[in-house]
């Protein structure tokens, strides 16, 4: 099935990253992915597993892609760990074109951002300065992610003739946010417990 690589390969990274471990080393994780993939092909009722998840989810994002296979290559040893701030700064950038995009198609905005993804070349630009920002900061997670995304939609690799739907889905649109405001939260109540503290604290004489 083809027209159906990304289903399989959605399927296979988003398996591998939700099952546990087990201590397995590089080349057995490795196998389990490959086993996986093989998985996504079993039929049912004429249909592959990989379908039946692609008719709840739709093809995902390039960038939810990009994410997946990250995190399975963490998951393998194969990269490190991104730092804190290269994961709040990745977040942050996600979570803004999120909020553009999503509340004005939502019928909150006279605006239709949605609209823009047809004729992208100003979006296309604006995706590419901020993939620059990040290629300066060393955040090569979100230079992979939105400049893979750019390259797959000049190659027509998804059914979609929209930018947007290789730049943002809304499961990495939620996960950015959701995770961004637990940051916020997070930091708000160190800060808040830190002043609790030194209020706390017995004053010398």
């Amino acid at each position: 099935m083809p027209g159906l690589w990304q289903a399989h390969l959605t399927f296979a990274l988003f398996a591998f990253v939700v099952l546990p471990g087990f201590g397995l080393g590089r080349l057995a994780q490795g196998l389990v992915l490959l086993l996986l993939l093989a998985v996504s092909f079993v039929s049912v009722d004429g249909l592959s597993l990989a379908a039946y998840m692609r008719s709840f989810t739709e093809d995902v994002a390039i960038t939810t892609l990009v994410a997946l296979a990250f995190f399975a290559a963490l998951r393998m040893g194969l990269l490190d760990a991104p730092s804190h701030s290269a994961r709040v700064q990745l977040l942050i950038v996600m979570a803004a074109l999120a909020l553009f995009l999503y509340p004005a198609t939502m019928g909150l905005s006279h605006l239709d951002p949605y609209q823009l993804g047809y004729d992208p070349r100003p979006l296309i630009v604006t995706v590419g300065v901020l993939a620059f920002g990040l290629l300066l900061l060393k955040n090569w997670q979100g230079v992979s992610m939105l400049g893979l995304a750019t390259l797959a939609f000049s190659l027509g690799l998804k059914p979609s003739p929209n930018y947007w739907d290789y730049l943002l889905d809304p499961f990495i649109a939620l996960f950015s946010c959701a995770a961004l405001i637990g940051y916020a939260v997070r930091v708000v109540a160190r800060k808040a417990t830190k002043a609790s503290q030194q209020l706390n604290q017995p004053t010398s004489l």
